[in-house]
Order: structure tokens, then sequence, then C-alpha cells
């Protein structure tokens, strides 16, 4: 990896859809998308970037250099969203926001843009990818981490066994999810009852396949915490075969999330070393 994840990166909005009524998809052009290093991974994300009102950077310059170079109220805010779809004929990155009316500071703008406006991320990162030598996989998440499950997905060998549950708001929320593999998809609605209440209740219900698990588990940080437990403790899951982390927190903006969230892990892996072997 390049350090190009450091940069900040224009593009141009192609076009947009609505494939759920929460999902906002935005399909991103240009030439300064030419070498993108994305593909190793199905969890890429970039983070968007928000300059505060009347504050423009120059191009090309990292974050690094904003936050030498600028006073702290000068600097972006951050919004970070998996890479959907990437592709490289075309040079076109699909990323999906989720969407929730006109809360938020994300939603609302990826819902006012429109073809030919122009975007600023830095990144891509990501880590994960499904071992397609694993024996079975197991993907669990809300809609936050939809894009990188669909993703995971597409990318499994065929026949490849996997148990995938995306946790939603409702029966609108569902969308086709393309495989080879052999996948027993369960969308679960929340109708009203806590985020992650029935992620976590259907994990915790789930009799694990025979063999060795590959696990991918994304959403609320509260819910990804009972379930990081569940399936370290409970499951015995080496922690090399999980990919496990809160992408967000409820009652918490993603700035307060990224702050307190090193002493949240520190907490969670302090407790999870109390009581299981590394």
């Amino acid at each position: 990896m390049t350090d190009r994840p450091k940069m900040l990166t224009a593009a141009t909005v192609v076009r947009t859809a609505r494939p759920t009524p929460h999902l906002i998809r935005l399909v991103l052009g240009g030439p300064e998308l030419a070498g993108l290093p994305v593909g190793a991974h199905t969890d890429h994300y970039v983070k968007f970037v928000f300059p505060p009102d009347g504050v423009t950077y120059p191009h090309p310059v990292d974050m690094a250099t904003i936050k030498r170079e600028y006073p702290a109220r000068q600097w972006p805010r951050l919004r970070a969203y998996t890479v959907r779809a990437w592709d490289a004929a075309a040079g076109e990155m699909t990323v999906d926001v989720v969407h929730h009316g006109d809360a938020g500071l994300a939603g609302p703008w990826a819902a006012a843009l429109r073809p030919g406006d122009r975007v600023l991320f830095a990144g891509p990162g990501g880590a994960y990818a499904p071992d397609p030598t694993a024996d079975w996989h197991l993907l669990a998440g809300d809609e936050s981490a939809l894009p990188a499950i669909a993703a995971a997905l597409e990318r499994l060998p065929a026949g490849a066994r996997a148990v995938a549950y995306v946790e939603v708001d409702g029966p609108a929320d569902e969308m086709p999810l393309a495989s080879a593999g052999d996948v027993e998809l369960r969308w679960l609605h929340r109708a009203g009852r806590p985020f992650g209440a029935a992620l976590v209740e259907a994990v915790r219900a789930l009799e694990f396949p025979p063999g060795r698990v590959h696990a991918f588990v994304h959403g609320e940080a509260g819910a990804v915490k009972e379930l990081r437990r569940l399936l370290r403790m409970e499951r015995g899951v080496p922690r090399g075969d999980l990919s496990i982390s809160g992408y967000w927190r409820q009652g918490m903006d993603d700035e307060g999330w990224r702050s307190s969230k090193p002493a949240w892990n520190a907490a969670v892996e302090a407790e999870e070393a109390a009581a299981v072997p590394a």
C-alpha cells in the first residue's frame, strides 16, 4: 500500500440512486480515481471530507498538512463509508450512504448531491476479505455494514458456505445480494426494537456448522461488544478469524465515537484477555 490513503482525492458524482428507502447510492468518477488502490479487501472504505463553511483546501494535500497548517476550527469533519463496488475499467467507485431524513451530516449531504457535483475523500483503507480456506463464513451487521457484507458475498468462491445476517428497519430495506457461494441470508427487521437486538439474538441462536469459521461482524458498538463477547468467549473463535468493530455508537456523533473508541476498544480487549487465551 502506498501513502495514497493519506491524500485527499477529489471525485465527480456520476449518478445517484435510491436502492432502498434508507440508502443513497453514489457513483463517483473522474480522472483523479485512476490507480485508486481498491480491490484487495471487501471492506475498503473512504472518509468523505466536510470542510467548515467558507474553508477550501488546496489539492493535492493530506490530512497531516491540514492539521499542521490550519487552525483547529478549520479542520474538516470526516465520515467513513464502505466502498460498495469498484469498476476499474470505467474508473467508477460506488458508495452507499445510510440516510435517515434530515438528521446527521452525511445523509442530508448525500441526498442533495447531483451529477457533476464534486466530493472530497481520504482513503481508501481496509483490512478484510473472506478467507477462501475457511470452512464457512459468518457475516453479521446492520445497514452500516451492508455494503461490506454485500461485497464479501460477491467475493465468495463458488459453493463456499456462508451465513449472513443483516439487520434493517423493515422489509422495504431489503435488497438483492448476489453470491456464487452457498449462502443462508436472513434479513432481520428491527420493527422498533433497539439497534442490534435482533442481530445479537440471531447470532446467539445460530447452530454453528462444523469447521473453521471466518467472521465479519460490524455495526452499532453496543451490539458489536455483545457479539464479540459471544464469539470470542463463548464460541471460542480465534482473534485471527474474526473481523469485528463498532462502526458507530448510538447516542454519539462520529467525532465523539472516534475520540472514545480507543479507550472503549482497550476495555473490551482487557475483558477478553482475562477470559480467553490469545
